[in-house]
């Protein structure tokens, strides 16, 4: 079976002092992605990430053996990819690239809309529709083809 290609979730900005520190514009709400242990692949090597401190519009982020501003210098304008998320729910699993962008249909046949993105959350993740609504991942039932069902209580969407 093929490995699923990487997904771009970053761009390393400039460095950041003299210790190796990175500045780190993330494109996805995963911020899993720059926790401590996190493997990210920029200029075809993997680098692990050592630490990590949000910021107000980025990250600054030491990676593992990049222990000064020369190693750091290297990298500055590397695009940071990553391996594809999967989430689960109940007994199944998904990948989170292949539910954004379906149809979200209850399963009485109701539309809701689109995914538009997979926000983490603590207690499940949730699907963000382009409605804005937001749908714990415990009420998918099925996903095939690009249409998502759901089986939601009563009142979610009101």
């Amino acid at each position: 079976m093929p490995s699923e290609p990487l997904r771009e979730v970053g761009r390393i900005g400039r460095a950041h002092g003299l210790r190796g520190e990175l500045y780190v514009d993330l494109i996805t709400s995963r911020h899993e992605r720059l926790a401590p242990g996190a493997r990210l692949q920029a200029q075809g090597q993997w680098l692990i990430v050592a630490a990590s401190k949000q910021l107000p519009k980025r990250w600054l982020v030491r990676f593992e053996g990049i222990d000064d501003r020369t190693a750091a210098d290297r990298l500055v304008g590397a695009t940071l990819l990553a391996e594809s998320l999967k989430i689960s729910s109940t007994d199944d699993e998904w990948w989170v690239h292949d539910l954004i962008g379906s149809r979200v249909v209850d399963v009485r046949g109701v539309d809701h809309g689109a995914c538009v993105s997979v926000v983490a959350n603590p207690a499940h993740d949730l699907l963000e529709l382009d409605s804005g609504a937001l749908v714990p991942i415990v009420f998918v039932v099925a996903r095939a083809a690009g249409i998502v069902t759901i089986d939601p209580p009563d009142g979610l969407f009101e």
